[in-house]
């Protein structure tokens, strides 16, 4: 399981090791690793990852971990086929790096997948790509397993969920890396536009509105499926199970907003619905329409949709004294005004219709490059030993959008402190080990 190719046995102590572990990757498409730095690999082995949540937007995660210099080893679903998907994915397109086709005995299917996979010798980070009423359990197993982790958003769906992998995350501090898949916080136009209004470019900002416009979510029937294997295999549609469309999906626009804004809101008022969604397609909302009161006075507006027909739309806009930021996912994104900054566009992204959106996380325009740096930093975290804990933040992000969410089912405006201390469990009663 440890097969790499032209692999370095030696290294100058004259060589930079940024550009030494560069150019190895360049040449060789594995990255190299101190073996004291990670957990259970040999010495100049490229970072063993193990997928856990074989679904589209996990199978797009670890491949750019793989693109990243990373060897996916293992591979754990509750389900077989899609265990199948993706291990004839990555052996397809880790053939070309000459690596072996991943071993049967590192295949792990059904409920206690989770616990096997993170037990494994043979990996030494995990992505957990579950639905997200999972994912506190899953990390807490990770973790104690001393894998590093790079744990998808939202990081729970409940505030007890939230708090529990902040105190995971406190755990894991300078010994492991525990990402959390806010890629955005990564992309180059991004931060170079958030660097110039912590620098001062907009001045005192005064409001902001942000907005998640988009299209409905189809999902497979699976009429042969009994009703829990159907709301597993379509958990975005199940509230319980995703946290409902503003904690799992919308979650990245507030991220933005808590980034730019260095805070999280400090109450929110909010209106929701399942107007627009097919009735029978799970209790999901369809739409969300927030207000958030952030500290200094500053008020953001919110709004999202998941059913909009023929068209998508995802951006976010602040207004300071000295001039107006926007950064949407496609279009002009820059700072106009005293100290004006515009990214430049990408070849073949000025397109006059949107382009389709993607649940995988694929796109082109200003995210070209969000998920490649994120995963790239990932396993550079792993490799220098600077290991990453995002714990904190991705729990802040999550509570903020918990605290919005509440707002919106119980019609009255919501504080923080107020949401901090909710007790409340989210349980979707399903025995996984009944699965079939």
């Amino acid at each position: 399981m440890s097969t790499d190719v032209n692999q370095q046995t030696h290294s100058s102590d004259k060589v930079d090791r940024r550009k030494f572990i560069g150019l190895a990757t360049a040449a060789a498409g594995v990255m190299f690793i101190k073996p004291e730095l990670v957990h259970g690999t040999a010495a100049n082995s490229a970072v063993r990852v193990g997928l856990l949540g074989c679904g589209a937007r996990g199978t797009e995660d670890a491949s750019n971990l793989v693109d990243a210099g990373a060897r996916v080893v293992a591979l754990g679903d509750l389900f077989r086929d899609q265990l199948d998907a993706a291990r004839a994915h990555f052996d397809e397109i880790q053939k070309a790096k000459g690596y072996a086709a991943i071993d049967a005995a590192q295949l792990f299917v059904g409920s206690n997948a989770y616990k096997e996979i993170v037990a494994s010798k043979e990996l030494d980070a995990i992505v957990i790509a579950t639905p997200p009423y999972y994912h506190p359990r899953h990390l807490e197993a990770a973790v104690d397993a001393g894998k590093h982790v790079y744990l998808e958003k939202p990081v729970a769906v409940d505030v007890p969920g939230a708090l529990k992998v902040i105190e995971i995350g406190k755990r894991a501090e300078g010994k492991l890396s525990l990402d959390v898949g806010f890629q955005i916080r990564d992309c180059p136009p991004f931060v170079e536009m958030v660097r110039r209004i912590h620098d001062g470019a907009l001045g005192k900002i005064v409001c902001g509105e942000a907005y998640y416009l988009t299209g409905y979510i189809e999902r497979p029937p699976w009429p042969n499926a009994s009703p829990a294997e159907r709301r597993l295999r379509n958990w975005v549609h199940d509230r319980t199970l995703s946290g409902d469309i503003i904690v799992e999906q919308n979650i990245h626009v507030i991220d933005i907003c808590n980034w730019i804004l260095k805070a999280h809101p400090l109450k929110a008022s909010a209106t929701g619905g399942r107007q627009g969604r097919p009735p029978d397609d799970g209790d999901a909302y369809g739409n969300y329409n927030v207000l958030f009161h952030y500290p200094d006075g500053v008020d953001v507006t919110f709004s999202s949709t998941q059913f909009a027909k023929g068209w998508w739309d995802v951006t976010e806009r602040f207004f300071g004294t000295k001039g107006t930021s926007q950064s949407p996912y496609t279009g002009p994104l820059g700072i106009w005004g005293d100290e004006p900054w515009q990214a430049t566009a990408l070849p073949g992204t000025d397109k006059s219709e949107p382009q389709a959106f993607s649940v995988t996380g694929k796109f082109t325009s200003n995210l070209e490059f969000a998920d490649p740096e994120k995963k790239k930093a990932f396993i550079e975290s792993i490799t220098s030993g600077n290991f990453h804990n995002q714990a904190a933040k991705g729990s802040e992000s999550a509570l903020s959008c918990m605290m919005a969410r509440t707002a919106a089912y119980k019609g009255h405006e919501v504080k923080w402190e107020e949401i901090r201390k909710s007790k409340d469990e989210w349980d979707p009663k399903i025995n996984l080990d009944k699965l079939t």
